[in-house]
């Protein structure tokens, strides 16, 4: 088993990343979050059980999927022989993490919502700032609520600003203005490569390195990773983090108690507020998505190309998490996968939830649970979605 670790090269001021691996002992971590049964924290597990079952009937290619309720962990699913050390893929839910890590810098004074974010990339990569000039009103907020104007034109397969990019960042400064920052919500993923840059410089750190310090190490994250940097050691903020899904439950835990966790504000209740608030589109805040998995109250979550999901319910104080290979097609907000987990919190864990009169324990409860979860860890699914070799889970 190995535990990927981050840690800084000597390249780019502080734009770089070097990943290493280090040997860990294969043992759970006495961080990890405190185990419930349904019952004993008034969910009804019966829907439970007929979602793991579903999920089955169906094939669907679900590798974990995880409830919190009260801070406890009171379902946990995974499938294919994984386990909760299997560290996956995030795409855009690295976004999601970058969002609390502009956050933490936010409240520590280092960046700002105003910042303009072409000086700072002119000074960090003086060879790009005739390419940033015509990006000179961008603003930190437009790159976070996805609202720069910015046009990237992308290739349908093995893209460079994805795939052995020599220089990301370079490939972002070229792109085109359309719009004036600000005026028009477009999800292009030019702009968290700005991001990354951005708050790199801001912290002075590469960003993984500040977000393991303030984050990850701080809530007791293991077998993390964030991969896929450029030639330069330019990591991008839109994917390549990968994480296990139980620390995926703990960020969801995080934005649910207003960026505290274990007794300590790792980011403000303010900068939690303005994330997760409409910015560029109603249903977007600054990476966050609003009501857009549940909208018949309160939402928040992180979403992930393929099916991977971190949904947090404020009301019921409890967190959804997925990670998954489901089908992408329908576009950004009606993807197939996207469908499928409001199918799944909707039909099956809202209605969990919701059963309090009826949450009896029972030896017999607890046996077809654990009956289900057994016949689940064998199922193999079947992928629909076009698979990369990052998207093999890890120990």
């Amino acid at each position: 088993m190995t535990k990927t670790l981050l840690t800084r090269s000597s390249c780019a001021l502080s734009l770089c990343l070097t990943v290493v691996s280090a040997a860990v002992p294969a043992i759970a971590q006495a961080t990890d979050l405190p185990i419930a049964s349904p019952e004993s924290v008034g969910v009804d597990s019966r829907p439970l059980v007929q979602l793991s079952e579903t999920i089955r009937n169906e094939n669907l290619d679900v590798r974990s999927f995880l409830v919190v309720k009260d801070g406890q962990l009171i379902y946990e699913r995974y499938a294919k022989g994984l386990t909760r050390d299997h560290n996956y893929e995030l795409y855009s839910i690295t976004k999601n993490v970058t969002a609390l890590a502009a956050g933490a810098l936010i409240d520590e004074g280092k960046s700002r919502l105003d910042e303009k974010v072409a000086p700072i990339l002119a000074k960090a990569r003086p060879d790009l700032k005739d390419a940033l000039a015509d990006k000179q009103a961008i603003e930190l907020r437009h790159v976070m609520s996805m609202s720069t104007g910015l046009v990237y034109n992308f290739k349908p397969t093995d893209d460079p600003i994805y795939y052995g990019a020599p220089d990301r960042l370079k490939l972002a400064a070229e792109t085109t203005p359309t719009v004036a920052p600000g005026t028009a919500f477009d999800y292009t993923d030019v702009n968290p490569i700005l991001a990354s840059a951005t708050l790199g410089a801001d912290a002075g750190m590469p960003l993984p390195d500040y977000v393991r310090s303030h984050f990850f190490e701080p809530m007791g994250m293991t077998h993390y990773g964030w991969e896929r940097a450029d030639d330069k050691g330019l990591v991008s903020s839109g994917w390549g983090l990968r994480l296990r899904a139980v620390d995926m439950a703990k960020l969801g835990m995080l934005v649910l108690h207003g960026g505290r966790w274990d007794g300590r504000q790792l980011v403000s209740q303010a900068w939690v507020r303005t994330m997760t608030a409409p910015s560029s589109a109603p249903w977007y805040g600054m990476y966050w998505w609003i009501n857009d998995i549940v909208a018949t109250e309160p939402e928040t979550h992180a979403m992930g190309f393929k099916g991977q999901f971190i949904v947090s319910l404020p009301e019921r104080n409890a967190v959804v998490v997925m990670t998954s290979m489901l089908p992408i097609e329908g576009g950004l907000r009606e993807s197939q996968n996207v469908l499928a987990i409001r199918r799944m919190v909707k039909d099956f864990v809202l209605p969990a939830l919701d059963n309090k009169a009826h949450a009896v324990p029972s030896a017999a409860r607890s046996k077809a649970l654990a009956q289900e979860l057994q016949l689940a860890a064998q199922h193999q699914g079947k992928p629909a979605a076009p698979a990369d070799p990052t998207d093999t889970p890890r120990l």
